[in-house]
């Protein structure tokens, strides 16, 4: 069973551990292999959810499986209200990949952002040879809106960056065919 809940100081340690691994830190664009435990614990403090949401504002919330075990974060970064969207992120420690908790972890997410924030577009960002993220995304219903070619320099080589939307409408769609 997989469920979304706020951060809590405590997962810094277990947060650590998907910011130190070098595998996973090959899929973004911001090094956090140097994170301290302060850092960590500091970010989950600020991670606090808002009562009420003001634009430009984060919504980053831990994904708990069994016992409550935060396996990774998930976000709806720079929610605009005016405009009715938000930027997808997540992110997933190594014993929580390859069973579905990322796909479990982003319906859920995109119920809460479409259902319950009212929101239009959730799109998302992702390097272009994240292959396993993007059949992940793909998966979930996201759709392909371009892709930047060598827009960013990382680690001595250009890469490719992937733009993804999902609109109010589709998820509708996909939400009444998974018979919910």
């Amino acid at each position: 069973m997989i469920s979304l809940r706020e951060i809590r100081e405590q997962d810094a340690g277990q947060m650590l551990e998907w910011m130190h691994d070098p595998d996973i830190q090959k899929g973004f664009r911001k090094n956090m292999l140097n994170v301290t435990q302060d850092e960590a614990r500091q970010f989950c403090r600020n991670a606090k959810l808002a009562k009420r949401l003001e634009p430009g504002q984060d919504m980053h919330l831990a994904i708990a499986g069994e016992k409550d075990e935060y396996l990774g974060t998930i976000s709806l970064k720079e929610i605009n209200p005016e405009f009715r969207s938000a930027e997808l992120a997540i992110v997933l420690r190594k014993k929580a990949q390859g069973h579905e908790v990322g796909t479990k972890a982003i319906k859920l997410l995109l119920k809460k952002g479409f259902e319950e924030l009212g929101l239009h577009r959730i799109y998302l960002t992702v390097l272009a040879d994240n292959i396993a993220a993007i059949k992940l995304y793909e998966k979930c219903g996201f759709v392909l809106e371009g892709e930047l070619r060598d827009h960013l320099f990382l680690n001595g080589r250009y890469v490719s960056w992937k733009l993804y939307g999902m609109l109010e409408e589709e998820y509708a769609i996909i939400n009444s065919s998974d018979g919910r």
